[in-house]
Formats: structure tokens, C-alpha cells, sequence
């Protein structure tokens, strides 16, 4: 028996969940065009037992084989934008916390060009 990868044990239940929700409209897409799982497992690319396992939402099935699979239904476009930066919260939070940083920092250093310009000034008669 093959060893399972260590990714597969950490994998998080919701991320498992969203796989089994893509197998299940995978396999209703392919059901509702008529198509037998040895014709759509032929045009994947794949054996009957592997699109079964993708439908089922098997997370050690190649991703290049989900792939395919929702490219035969029109919708591999949608790949490109999961992970797309525009949509990257964390990324997005840290843009923000480090545009604040750098806010504050330039605050205090025009503070102290302005603190040593008053020093500077000759006193007014």
C-alpha cells in the first residue's frame, strides 16, 4: 500500500468539503450531459476507479485531472482566478499594515525635519 503524502493528513476539513462539493458538480455536470463514467474517464485521460476517486474528491487526485475536467465543461477559466492576488485577503492585510507602517514612519521623520528646522530658524526680533 502507498505511503499517503504528509499534505494529505494536514489537509483541513473545509478544503476537503470544498474538494468533495467540486467532485459532486463534476460528477452532476457529467451526468447531466449523458456521459458514462468510461466515456468521460476516457476523455480525462484517466481509469474509471480515478474519476470516481476526482467525484468523490479524493485530494490525492492531480489537480491537472480536475483540471481537465472542468476544462470539458467550460469552466478551467476559473482556475486562473483562485488564487489570483486581487483576491488574497491575507496579502491584502499585510499590503494595508505595511502601508500604514510606512505611513507612520514618514510622519515621524517629517516630525523631526520639522523639530530640527524650528531649531535651526533664527529667533525673531
Amino acid at each position: 500500500m502507498p505511503k499517503q503524502a504528509i499534505a494529505l493528513s494536514k489537509l483541513p476539513p473545509q478544503t476537503q468539503r470544498a474538494l468533495e462539493a467540486l467532485g459532486s458538480h463534476l460528477a452532476v455536470a457529467r451526468v447531466r450531459r449523458k456521459e458514462s463514467l468510461a466515456t468521460r474517464a476516457k476523455r480525462v485521460g484517466v481509469s474509471i476507479p480515478t474519476l470516481m476517486r476526482m467525484e468523490s474528491g479524493d485530494p490525492a487526485v492531480s489537480i491537472g485531472i480536475y483540471a481537465t475536467a472542468l476544462w470539458l465543461i467550460g469552466r478551467d477559466g476559473e482556475l486562473a482566478r483562485i488564487a489570483s492576488p486581487e483576491f488574497d485577503k491575507g496579502a491584502l492585510e499585510l499590503d494595508v499594515q505595511q502601508a500604514i507602517a510606512l505611513g507612520k514612519a514618514r510622519a515621524k521623520t517629517a516630525q523631526k525635519i520639522r523639530a530640527s528646522a524650528k531649531m535651526a530658524a533664527p529667533a525673531k526680533p
